[in-house]
């Protein structure tokens, strides 16, 4: 695969090949490293043609393992680069758990020292990968003071955050939605941009009931809040784009408009960060509030490899169009 193409229709995968592929040419700090990206080109060839033009010392295969994977960017980050760390799939972040949580993250908290790493990869269902393959791994990063947590819906974010991220002299966690890569599409603009982390977007705008989520769920909520249009109903979308930092006010000043909340993720409910954004609404907007805030999520079970096990499993329209109507007749 020859270099990314700048501009015109752009799938969320070569959005993202094509950040990786700017900040590579622009800052040769920055390297990549992880299982198979050189000469495979990565799982989902996210990586593909990066070993021919940057090389074998900035596009580096590694064993499998995960915890060496982000130990060696840790310690390649202290000595002032800028590594990105794939995981073949986020589920397998765990095993370099220790790695991210009690030093990436607390080395600036320790004694002010920057850590510019981003570990990216695949996360979320979808797509038949079973249990080992679908996760979604956001709160168990969210809740580790020093890590920002990156979760893109569009082609045009996923390109602008992983640069953002990229630039960010702390650790970034950034989830790609992998049914997302090829089915995802848009316009994107020839000049350089960025998308700054802690910026949640309105999606679509509404004045009867907030909707706030995102990653792959952001498209289901616009699902559902076209087929209420047709009933007249306005619901407002709110992408959050950057679960930490969190753009608290956004979400506040949409629920302080529609004065009904919805929170929608595909994670499993207990623990998720849904519940953190539910929260936030109920101590500081609660006098906007119409109606109970009510949570759409995954239930709290593995992710099952069964296709009609994981369509049940995974939230979809129909079970956003239940509890918007149920909300919006409270």
């Amino acid at each position: 695969m020859s270099a990314p193409e700048r501009g015109g229709e752009t799938t969320y995968l070569e959005a993202i090949r094509q950040g990786l592929w700017e900040e590579m040419q622009a800052d040769d700090s920055v390297f990549m490293l992880g299982e198979d990206i050189g000469l495979y080109g990565g799982a989902f060839k996210v990586t593909d043609g990066f070993l021919d033009r940057f090389g074998e010392h900035r596009i580096i295969d590694t064993p499998i393992s995960e915890g060496a994977i982000i130990g060696a960017a840790v310690g390649a980050a202290l000595m002032g680069m800028r590594p990105v760390a794939e995981m073949q799939f986020i589920d397998f972040m765990s095993c370099g758990f220790d790695m991210l949580t009690n030093v990436a993250a607390k080395n600036r908290y320790r004694w002010g020292a920057a850590v510019p790493i981003v570990v990216r990869g695949p996360a979320g269902g979808g797509v038949r990968g079973g249990p080992f393959h679908s996760g979604q791994a956001e709160s168990y990063y969210a809740h580790t003071a020093g890590l920002k947590v990156v979760c893109p819906a569009t082609a045009y974010d996923a390109k602008g955050l992983i640069k953002a991220a990229i630039r960010d002299d702390d650790p970034v966690i950034y989830q790609e939605h992998k049914y997302l890569y090829r089915r995802i599409k848009e316009d994107l603009p020839d000049e350089d941009f960025v998308v700054p982390l802690g910026s949640a977007r309105i999606a679509r705008p509404g004045r009867d009931l907030s909707i706030v989520t995102y990653a792959a769920m952001v498209h289901v909520a616009l699902e559902a809040a076209e087929e209420l249009a047709a009933d007249g109903a306005e619901v407002e979308v709110v992408d959050l784009r950057s679960l930490v930092p969190f753009d608290e006010e956004t979400v506040l000043t949409s629920v302080a408009r529609t004065g009904k909340a919805i929170v929608l993720h595909e994670a499993p409910r207990t623990g998720g960060f849904g519940a953190e954004i539910a929260a936030t609404i109920a101590e500081k907007a609660f006098e906007y509030l119409e109606a109970p805030i009510v949570r759409v999520t995954a239930p709290d079970t593995p992710v099952p490899y069964s296709p009609p096990l994981e369509d049940h499993y995974l939230p979809g329209k129909s079970d956003v169009l239940e509890i918007t109507r149920r909300l919006l007749g409270y």
